[in-house]
């Protein structure tokens, strides 16, 4: 039996502790590998071209490129790479700027330590994370008059050729539920989801994950 491939991550900050710190952190768990290291944004997407890592861990302040302009370069440069910022800001503005951008999750860098194994895991499943403090500010904004995510109000639903099924399909995936989870809440199988899952990227053309995740949000079928 052929030996399981790692899980390849490319991490982007221009501060080299910063680097090493994330090295040690990430390298400690079994099957995953650090592939690069970038100081800046230039050099993040010429190694990202180059490697095609699975996850690219990229620091939001950058020299020569800024976190979200490498991310949103990225997602055309190397679709199947996902992208988790670190930032050192707390805020909800910047959270849905990255995640339109198209990254997978967004990490403090005050709450590394203890979250960011938790967000590749994430990552790794293809389910977004937001720092856990993060969240709850969101919720705090939702609960207090954001329209409700149950009922979608963008235009852009307008003509979807997508079913009610595959829509609740999308909101149950990118509110991070697996597969299986999809499918108990649905009272369906796991292969029915799988394929209603293939069905979605085929119609809406997505390339990646994270192109569903910002589909949810931009449509009101979830709050980021």
């Amino acid at each position: 039996m052929a030996a399981k491939q790692p899980y390849r991550i490319l991490i982007a900050d221009d501060h080299a502790i910063v680097r090493r710190g994330l090295r040690a952190l990430l390298t400690s768990q079994p099957g995953i590998e650090v592939c690069s290291e970038a100081s800046s944004g230039t050099e993040a997407l010429d190694y990202l071209k180059k490697e095609k890592p699975d996850l690219m861990v990229l620091d939001l302040t950058m020299p020569e490129m800024n976190g979200l302009e490498v991310a949103r370069v990225a997602r055309e440069e190397s679709p199947t790479t996902d992208i988790l910022v670190l930032s050192m800001h707390f805020s909800e503005e910047i959270a849905r700027e990255v995640l339109r951008c198209g990254a997978i999750g967004y990490v403090l860098k005050s709450d590394a330590d203890t979250e960011l194994l938790a967000a590749v895991d994430h990552a790794r499943h293809r389910q977004p994370f937001f720092t856990g403090k993060l969240a709850v500010s969101m919720a705090e904004s939702f609960i207090q008059g954001q329209p409700n995510p149950d009922v979608p109000t963008s235009k852009e639903l307008e003509g979807t050729p997508l079913t009610g099924r595959e829509l609740q399909v999308i909101q149950l995936l990118a509110e991070g539920k697996s597969n299986k989870q999809v499918a108990d809440t649905l009272g369906v199988s796991t292969r029915t989801v799988e394929s209603h899952r293939n069905h979605i990227m085929r119609k809406m053309s997505f390339t990646s994950f994270s192109d569903l995740i910002r589909f949810a949000v931009r449509t009101n079928l979830i709050q980021p």
